[in-house]
């Protein structure tokens, strides 16, 4: 099969599209024929472990791959308990968006968040692959939501659902006076003192400092100076290392099968230009999700 290889670091460049032989998979995997893939995937199912009970060959299924960067491939090992049936509604390109990013959204506001009808909510970041997410779950927990973009993105993010937008550019929601119970800092471009400023006095902050969508942790510094700040206050700071599960993907799934939750994509790649969809990503200015395409002519 043709797959995507990295043996040393470095960034896209040390990427080679390869003939590898097809991941073998334990008794609790499942082989996938990938169709589309992000830092995730979407395919259908080739074979099965012993244990698997769950999926047979030739079900539609979206999920994460065991191995970061393994689903940049025609074949894919995945656990079991990594998958869910594709919703029904979406194209695997538009599957391949979900998993990842809507993890990050999900968890944050619904676990760590708590959010709940009638609370106001602040996306930083609300274009991106997590803030799309974002503004949508925020909305389907019947919050009152304001999305943070540039000025290019404010009618994608208008046409999320977000009650308000705020033109970054033109306007720093830190200083409107406006204060939210829940903020999700996808962009890490404020001090700690004006992110508080703009929480309600029991207002949450959830920090994404990362800069990738696979990871879900703020940089070590800001981290801690963050929990020194938030120390003495009323206000709190939710961190948190995001944990795949098919919980959480059956529940997105409801989500985008009841029309509450659409990916957003801005570019597909095929998996000969891997390197170009790495690098878009990397530039930092991504509408929504980028994801790389599999040919329908599989070879073995």
């Amino acid at each position: 099969m043709k797959a995507v290889v990295q043996d040393t670091y470095g960034g896209s460049e040390v990427l080679d599209l390869r003939d590898i032989a097809k991941p073998e998979i334990g008794e609790g995997d499942v082989l996938v024929r990938v169709r589309a893939a992000g830092t995730d995937v979407a395919g259908q199912v080739e074979a099965v472990g012993t244990s698997v009970t769950r999926f047979r060959p030739g079900d539609e299924v979206f999920g994460s791959s065991k191995h970061l960067g393994g689903a940049f491939a025609e074949y894919a090992a995945v656990s079991e308990g990594a998958l869910a049936p594709k919703p029904t509604n979406l194209t695997f390109e538009q599957a391949a968006a979900v998993p990842m990013a809507g993890y990050v959204a999900l968890q944050a506001l619904r676990d760590h968040g708590k959010v709940k009808a009638g609370q106001r909510v602040l996306i930083n970041g609300a274009s991106g692959g997590i803030g799309t997410f974002a503004v949508q779950i925020a909305k389907s927990l019947g919050a009152e939501v304001t999305g943070v973009t540039s000025t290019r993105n404010v009618d994608l993010v208008r046409s999320l659902g977000a009650d308000h937008v705020i033109d970054y550019t033109k306007e720093d929601f830190t200083r409107t006076g406006q204060r939210y119970d829940f903020i999700l800092d996808n962009v890490a471009n404020h001090a700690l003192s004006d992110l508080r400023r703009a929480l309600a006095p029991r207002g949450m902050l959830v920090p994404n400092g990362g800069g990738f969508d696979h990871r879900w942790v703020a940089s070590g510094g800001r981290l801690i100076s963050a929990k020194v700040s938030f120390a003495f206050v009323s206000q709190s700071l939710g961190t948190f290392i995001v944990s795949p599960n098919q919980e959480n993907l059956v529940v997105l799934s409801a989500l985008i099968e009841t029309g509450k939750v659409t990916p957003v994509i801005d570019r597909t790649y095929p998996l000969s230009e891997t390197r170009h969809a790495i690098d878009h990503v990397g530039g930092g200015h991504a509408r929504g999700k980028v994801v790389v395409t599999v040919s329908d002519g599989v070879t073995s």
